[in-house]
């Protein structure tokens, strides 16, 4: 304190006395009337719960009589004044409001939205969560209560910090407490909610909640963040349930206890786990006509509580795979890896393949080419298989023609002769098809990997800003039925590349006819279907073709057609007088049989 505010404090009391001895005289004041006024609001670090200030009898007397009825010995609890409290680590912020204990902001703050602005997973102008008991005056709200914060540091066992987040509250028949733990590094918030004493005045063991969010767009791509939003949950019987992703409004009442709820969004989740299982579950979701949000999402449930306590944890952060498999049992299936056959690809192989690439590398265009040739590398023996199967039946397709002539007329004929030609042979029909089956997986796969990998969100490489969604080479100024308003030029070069695929092919298959030409037209489709799809899904598509390319040449110098004739013609020799086998007796009295029930 400097001279001047000194001397301001002491001719302000100065003041003060000479008003109080010479015009404020009044009739004395019993001390034992007097009513003491105190601020309702109080900072961190109030106290333990034992310790926080009682309700002063001002705060009684100003009460009405409306809210003494409704609330009961409870009804002082609903004087206050609202503070935010902030919990944060290095990768959230949560702020929690002391009216009521709830949440109502969270911050990622490892990401942006699209825009660059901060990443609100929840904000409290668009969710809301309301906190229920009953008691013997009907059901009242936490919201309506407001709780002392203390907020403090500890140190788990493994040295990571914990910030731990106390809001107390009550009067001299018990108390209410609620307890918020943030690990260092964790998206996970523990959250407790306690009742001491009041003996007779809550009538129920759970806690009900009412959890509603209208989430925002994080994304450019507003209708493919639609289609990748909506509420799910998870049974105590372990199946994973959603409300699907179309425009239409749903809602699900289901009768089997719950273990978690998400708010799953394309790339993060904002969910809640429960250390029991929730019951009176109501989950629903609608399509607001707002483009500045995704998807309404709404979830109502009771969680149990023992011996006055309800524990259950938040999960508020980025669908990461390997990050959502810690937090509970098919947490990770917020994230869509893809039907059974395709699902673990991604999960046993891709998933690993990016994390570890990762380590070294920072661009994300080069990893995907890492990925192709360790794919490609890792299926070879494969493509070289198939391609000596194509080459075998590309050899001997003078045979198979010479058939079409002399039998062409008779199906079952020309069947019955082609499978004893194949044995003669020693040639397979399916030795070059099988081969391609098993890759199919891979091929598969990455439609579902790429447009849920957050990896790629905001990455950029060479024209395309952001790999995870389309890259918009030209803006069109119309739209073209089921193309877009847009040109994907990693789309067209896949395009072209499949369509020049397609033609080498063509030159190394016995393929005739309809079938010579679909090879032609599914490139076509697939730009059509890909041109809004991510621009890495386009990119991995276009650097497997060209891998594959290379891969053929390469067989086609030490594979020689004419050594693959002679090889035919040895096998032919060979086989001359060979019997036939089982299968093949059954298969070819299969065909007889067909070929005489046609014919009657």
């Amino acid at each position: 304190m400097d001279r001047n505010q000194a001397t301001g404090l002491i001719l302000f009391a100065a003041v003060i006395l000479i008003y109080s001895i010479f015009f404020a005289s009044g009739p004395e004041i019993d001390p034992s009337e007097e009513t003491i006024a105190v601020e309702n609001t109080v900072t961190p670090n109030q106290g333990s719960i034992e310790e926080f200030p009682p309700i002063q009898k001002e705060e009684t007397d100003s009460l009405s009589e409306d809210k003494i009825n409704r609330y009961g010995v409870l009804a002082t609890l609903t004087l206050g004044k609202e503070e935010i409290v902030t919990l944060e680590n290095d990768v959230i912020k949560v702020d929690v409001s002391t009216k009521g204990g709830t949440i109502k902001n969270v911050e990622l703050k490892e990401y942006k939205t699209w825009e660059g602005k901060p990443l609100l997973l929840l904000d409290e102008e668009s969710s809301s969560m309301s906190q229920m008991l009953e008691t013997t005056k009907g059901p009242v709200l936490l919201e309506d209560f407001y709780f002392f914060p203390e907020l403090t540091s500890e140190t788990s066992e493994d040295g990571k910090q914990i910030q731990v987040l106390t809001l107390q509250t009550g009067t001299e028949s018990g108390t209410l407490l609620h307890r918020f733990e943030l690990v260092e590094g964790s998206y996970q918030v523990k959250k407790s909610f306690e009742i001491n004493d009041y003996q007779g005045v809550f009538t129920q063991n759970h806690l009900s909640i009412s959890w509603n969010d209208v989430a925002r767009a994080h994304e450019q791509d507003l209708a493919e963040s639609r289609r990748k939003t909506e509420v799910n949950y998870y049974t105590a019987e372990g199946s994973y349930e959603n409300l699907g992703v179309g425009d239409s409004p749903e809602a699900e009442s289901p009768t089997e206890a719950v273990k978690w709820i998400g708010f799953s969004q394309r790339f993060f989740t904002a969910g809640i786990i429960a250390d029991q299982n929730f019951s009176n579950i109501n989950v629903a979701q609608s399509t607001p006509t707002d483009s500045a949000f995704v998807r309404q999402m709404e979830a109502s449930f009771y969680v149990p509580m023992t011996e006055g306590k309800a524990d259950y944890t938040f999960y508020f952060g980025p669908d990461r795979y390997k990050v959502l498999k810690q937090v509970t049992e098919g947490f990770e299936k917020n994230v869509d890896m893809g039907y059974f056959f395709v699902s673990w690809v991604n999960k046993y192989i891709i998933v690993n393949l990016f994390a570890f690439l990762e380590k070294y590398f920072s661009n994300y265009g080069v990893i995907i080419i890492l990925i192709v040739l360790i794919i490609k590398l890792a299926l070879s023996p494969l493509t070289y298989k198939s391609y000596i199967g194509m080459a075998k039946m590309r050899v001997i397709k003078p045979e198979i023609d010479e058939l079409k002539e002399k039998y062409g007329e008779d199906p079952t004929k020309m069947q019955q002769e082609q499978m004893k030609l194949f044995s003669q042979l020693g040639v397979s029909p399916v030795a070059g098809c099988l081969p391609l089956l098993f890759q199919m997986p891979f091929l598969f796969a990455m439609f579902f990997f790429f447009p849920n990998s957050i990896e790629l969100r905001q990455e950029s490489f060479l024209w395309a800003n952001d790999l995870s969604t389309y890259d918009e080479f030209i803006k069109l100024p119309f739209t073209i039925p089921f193309y877009g308003s847009h040109v994907s030029l990693f789309t067209l070069l896949m395009t072209i590349s499949q369509i020049v695929y397609t033609h080498f092919n063509n030159q190394l298959t016995t393929a005739t006819g309809p079938m010579k030409n679909l090879g032609y037209i599914m490139p076509v489709m697939f730009m059509f279907i890909l041109n809004s799809y991510p621009a890495g899904l386009s990119f991995y598509y276009f650097v497997s073709n060209m891998v594959t390319f290379g891969q053929q040449a390469l067989i086609k110098l030490f594979v020689d057609d004419e050594k693959i004739r002679q090889k035919v013609e040895a096998n032919k020799v060979k086989n001359a007088n060979k019997k036939k086998s089982k299968f093949q007796q059954r298969l070819e009295d299969a065909m007889k049989a067909a070929d005489a029930n046609r014919k009657k």
